[in-house]
């Protein structure tokens, strides 16, 4: 696995997760979906990825949206 697939694989996960807890929880998590959303607009834009930041550090190697 590359940055790329586990920042688009922790991306779908939190998006997943924060759709269950407006479900089950307070709509107010719809914020933590807005979040996600923008962060990934930005960093296809900038290249700068707080995800793609630690999964660097975390050993995966590169691929060719975060290099």
């Amino acid at each position: 696995m590359n940055i790329d697939r586990a920042v688009f694989a922790f991306a779908g996960t939190m998006i997943l997760i924060s759709v269950v807890l407006v479900y089950f929880v307070s709509p107010w998590w719809l914020l933590f979906t807005v979040f996600i959303g923008l962060n990934l607009l930005q960093s296809s834009f900038t290249g700068f990825c707080p995800a793609a930041t630690i999964f660097r550090k975390l050993g995966l190697s590169s691929g060719c949206a975060f290099k």
